[in-house]
Parts: structure tokens; sequence; C-alpha cells
């Protein structure tokens, strides 16, 4: 796909198909007018009519908020793909209002994905160009290139943070997700560190190294580095990269593990971010921690009832090794607030908890944290991403289900009230009492990965939070 601005008149310009956006109807010829009451096109948003004489295809929408003109576009470039065409034609102008670029570009960009690898036809991707005529804009070509610019910079990013996701645990394994870390790290500005698993024994990090250690895949601490020059803020950026989850010998039951290939959502989200850093040139130093390991079962495994000593000398209870993500980012974090000094932010992303879906459905993202005024920054930034968060309370009486009879503390509690809330309550065990109000746990269970094709999300994963992380940092400038 290929997206690019043009100053000529839109009707002036020969062009296969015009998407035009539908809001209203009283500005419409009267035939169309008549035609779209009789098929019902405005009874609800996202209808699509495709007017083969004028080569138009109608999209209706009956908000046009940033959300809804996404999806309007997915709709648009979904229906394009069954046609013969090879070029479509949009005005920045639609309905008598002014789009932004960022919004066009993330429908159509992420409303075309679809994962293809295993497919044996694996269709090719037409080569189709898109051009949206400015004519009529406020902005200055110049501004809107550089907008152009950034939205297929992000778009990008997160399609590449779906691949990862969405590619079979057969074929992405803790060494494949360090040397993609690699690649990202030949980037400007970027650097890599990968360590194995002599690495995690020497610095105890027993938590993380007990999870991966049925696995014949060797585990990976991995560290990307962002720098720009002179940067404004430091951020840590800590993700689960479990790549596969049994949940070992505490065994998922039927079909639980058949998606369990998005469990490296949290950490394959961090990459996505450092993935559009490299491009974005954004005045800030940014570390991504990925705990890359597989959490199998075997003779070896670690077991219910193992009491383990992480990398801050906490010992642990493991009732449930299931609840393996934890274990993996609690010497993540330890590693990450020994080893980068004097940092603004430290956030985790992880696949966590099956309750954050029951909380708040699959469509968003649980916060946890102690600072108010960063939930704030997430919720301005939700609302301009469009990235779904909601937020979630501590309180002491959860806390007390942490405690063990023979450890510093367990790794689940029995009672699953809550269970989300805990989760994030024993990954604060992990973080130093001074670093507290710096921390955000981020349980992105539900809107990683979903069996259906959702807005402009297709079947899968989402790529969540990269978008979401961009413009909080966009935002601290």
């Amino acid at each position: 796909m290929n997206i690019t601005l043009n100053q000529q008149k839109i009707n002036e310009t020969q062009s296969s198909l015009e998407i035009v956006i539908l809001n209203k109807i009283k500005y419409l010829p009267i035939e169309l007018k008549e035609l779209l009451n009789n098929i019902n096109f405005f009874k609800k948003s996202f209808n699509t009519h495709y007017d083969i004489k004028n080569n138009k295809l109608y999209v209706s929408c009956l908000k046009l908020k940033d959300e809804e003109l996404k999806t309007a576009f997915a709709s648009a470039i979904r229906f394009f793909k069954n046609l013969n065409i090879q070029d479509i034609k949009i005005d920045i102008i639609q309905s008598k209002k002014e789009l932004s670029i960022q919004t066009i570009v993330e429908g159509l960009v992420l409303g075309n994905y679809e994962f293809l690898k295993y497919k044996s036809s694996n269709k090719i991707d037409k080569n189709s160009l898109i051009e949206i005529f400015i004519e009529n804009s406020f902005k200055s070509k110049k501004k809107l290139e550089s907008e152009l610019k950034k939205a297929l910079i992000i778009s990008n990013s997160v399609n590449y943070t779906k691949d990862i996701v969405n590619s079979s645990p057969e074929d992405y394994y803790p060494q494949i997700m360090a040397e993609d870390a690699m690649q990202i790290a030949k980037s400007k500005n970027i650097t890599c560190k990968i360590f194995g698993e002599d690495y995690l024994k020497e610095k105890n990090m027993n938590a993380m190294y007990s999870v991966g250690i049925a696995s014949p895949h060797e585990s990976k601490l991995i560290h990307l580095t962002y720098k720009a020059k002179n940067p404004i803020a430091k951020i840590i950026l800590v993700g689960k990269g479990v790549t596969y989850d049994t949940g070992g010998m505490s065994l998922k039951r039927g079909d639980g593990m058949v998606s369990m290939k998005c469990d490296k959502g949290g950490g394959a989200s961090v990459m996505g971010v450092i993935h559009a850093l490299s491009s974005l040139n954004l005045p800030f130093e940014v570390h991504g921690i990925v705990g890359a390991v597989e959490n199998m079962i075997g003779g070896d495994a670690y077991k219910p009832g193992d009491i383990l000593t992480a990398s801050n000398n906490k010992t642990i209870e493991v009732t449930n090794t299931d609840a393996e993500g934890r274990l993996v980012l609690a010497d993540c974090l330890h590693y990450a607030q020994e080893n980068i000094k004097d940092f603004d932010y430290i956030f985790d992303l992880a696949t966590l908890t099956g309750a954050s879906i029951g909380a708040f459905g699959g469509y968003t993202t649980a916060v946890m944290g102690y600072s108010e005024k960063l939930k704030k920054k997430i919720s301005k930034a939700s609302k301009k991403s469009g990235e779904l968060v909601g937020f979630l309370p501590f309180n002491d009486y959860l806390e007390k289900l942490l405690e063990s009879q023979v450890a510093d503390f367990v790794n689940t509690s029995p009672n699953k009230n809550g269970a989300a809330i805990t989760a994030s309550l024993f990954l604060s065990k992990f973080i130093k009492d001074k670093n507290k109000k710096k921390w955000l746990h981020f349980d992105i269970a539900g809107p990683s990965y979903r069996k259906e094709v959702w807005a402009y999300n297709s079947y899968g994963a989402t790529g969540v939070a990269v978008r979401l992380l961009i413009k909080f940092m966009e935002d601290l400038k």
C-alpha cells in the first residue's frame, strides 16, 4: 500500500475508486438519497454501497469521531480488496469536515492488515496507490507530509507487533525474539544487549529462570535502548515475552492453550514501541526490557510448592505455575531498576490475567499503580490514541491474599476475587519504594489478541499499547 498526498482537484483526477464517508443524507442528489434510503444505508455505521457507474464507494459513519472514522476507512479498504482495482482517491474533506491524516492512515493501514504467513495461497497484497487529496486543507502540504510520515511509522510498527504475536510458537521462541530485537538495533540511536540463562543464574534471577527451565529453548533477557540527543525524560518499558504458555505443571485445560502464542504480547508491544522510535526521533531515552521465555512441562519443570528466590532476594512460594508471567516480570523489573538510573517512568506490559478481561471486557487494558497523576496522563493518551484503558484500585485487604506461611509471599492466591489486582500487587513488591509513583502496570490480556475482526483490527493480534505509549511520550514534550 502506497499512500501519497495530492494537491490537485479531486474531480479533475482520474482514479479507479473514490472513498466517500457519509454522515448525513441531506446534501446528496435526490436519486442517491432514494437509493440509500431504500437499502437502509444510514441505519448503522460502516454500511457500504458501491456505485460502480461513478466508481464511488460510500461508507456510512453516523458519528464523525476519530475511532468511528478509522473503522469506516477500514471497512472501505476491506471492501476494496475484493475489487479488481489498483488505485483509490480520498478527499481529506469528508461530510464537510477536514479529517486528520493520522485517522485516515490508521484506518487504512491497520484495517488492511492480514496475517497470511502460514496460508498456502498466501495472497500477494495489492501494490495499490492511495491518494489523499488535500486541495482544501487548512494545513500546509509540508505539515501534512510530516503527519503522513508519522502516521505510517506508527501504523507499520503496530503491524510489526502483530506479526510477532501472530507467529507460531513452533518457529517463534526466545532466540527468535532476541534476533528480532537485534534487527531493530540496526537502526540509528538503538542498541541491544541479550543475556542468556548463565546470566540469569549469575544474577540470581531464579524466578524468570525457573519458568523457562523445562523448555528446549534457552530463555533470553532482552535489553533494547533508544537514546535521542539531549533526552527530556527517561522511560523504562518492561514486557512479558512468554513465547508459549502451557501453564506448566498447573496445565491449562481444554482449548486454553490454543492461542497461547499471544502470551508474548507485552514483550512484542515493547519491541513495537522501540521499532517506532527508531524513525520518529522523539526526544527521549527509552529502555525496552523483555523477558523472553517458554513455559513448558517436563521432568525438570518448576512445580507448585517450589520456593524461588528472586533477584531482589525475596522468596516466592509457587502455588500455580500458570501464574508465570509475574515471575518473569518480577526479575525483569528488578533488573531494570538496578541497571538503569535516574529514570522518570517505569511501565510493565503483560497478558497477565483473565480477570482483567472479566473486569473490563476484551477490548480494554487494565491499568494499575500508585500515582493518580500518572494515571491521568495515561487516560489523556488513551483518549487521543483511541486505545481503551480502565483503572483498577489497590487496597490492603487484597494484598493480604499474597501472604505465605513458608515464604515472603505466594505467586497467586487461591481466592480468585480481584485476581488482576493481586497480580499487580505482587509485581509492586519488586518496585522499590522510591519508584512506586513512577510505575504503572498494564494488563493487556483482553485487547492484545482477539479471535474476531474488531473495528479496524483484524483477527488475532492487535499491537495494543504501541499507539498509547507513543502518544503518552508525545504529550510529555
